[in-house]
């Protein structure tokens, strides 16, 4: 289901706020803050995986681990590359993702509990929603509901109860962009909403705020892909 901001607004029945001025992406105003911003990762787990297959192993042969990245890496990662005149810590990591049924796809749903419990282990809170099987399945693939929406409502709610300080949404599905702009244009300096992307040849899209207000993208290229990739074969029990 497509969100829009007033939707948003009225599920967690808040007033729409607005700012005056605005603030360019990657223009900070330094000295507003002496404590490392804590920083809180979503992740669309999927989306994440699709797009780095789509950058980085176009044309060649997918095998099945190719996509996969260590959560809490890529975290690291973005966290050790803040916006000029921030410091900042990891605070919290969060992987959205749908899980498979055990009796339909019981390989399937092993290997992907085994892959959910090596990011708890290192860390990561794995926020997972039943898949949706259609009819026609297994002719038609089984796939995602409400994981958007989830990840949306946590994006905001973690803003509004101050639980970050720098909330970054891994994702390019359009689908979470509201979730964007509501803590864009509702909060003036913190918390803040940034977004994250792989960038390769020809593939620079991301999710952005329209309008006065723009937000940091932190975009990740096929070094960093390299960096936070996870090669784990999690079909082998």
């Amino acid at each position: 289901m497509a969100l829009t901001l007033a939707m948003l607004r009225k599920e967690l029945i808040l007033p729409a706020v607005r700012r005056s001025g605005g603030e360019l992406a990657g223009l900070f105003l330094p000295g507003r803050r002496a404590m490392p911003d804590r920083v809180a990762l979503f992740i669309d787990a999927q989306n994440v995986l699709q797009a780095a297959r789509r950058c980085f192993h176009a044309g060649a042969a997918i095998h099945h681990t190719d996509g996969q990245i260590d959560p809490l890496a890529l975290g690291s990662l973005i966290c050790d590359r803040p916006p000029p005149g921030r410091t900042r810590i990891l605070s919290e990591v969060r992987i959205y993702t749908g899980r498979p049924d055990s009796t339909k796809q019981p390989k399937t749903y092993g290997a992907h509990m085994r892959q959910c419990e090596a990011w708890e282990r290192a860390g990561a809170i794995v926020i997972p929603r039943a898949l949706r099987y259609p009819r026609e399945w297994p002719a038609e693939r089984a796939e995602q509901k409400g994981v958007d929406v989830e990840l949306a409502i946590d994006f905001i709610a973690g803003a509004i109860d101050r639980r970050y300080d720098a909330g970054i949404l891994f994702s390019t599905d359009t689908d979470l962009r509201p979730a964007l702009e509501f803590v864009a244009e509702r909060f003036e300096h913190y918390p803040r909403a940034e977004a994250a992307a792989w960038r390769a040849p020809g593939a620079n899209r991301a999710l952005r705020v329209r309008g006065s207000r723009r937000t940091w993208v932190h975009f990740l290229d096929h070094d960093d892909y390299q960096t936070a990739r996870d090669h784990t074969d999690y079909l082998l029990p």
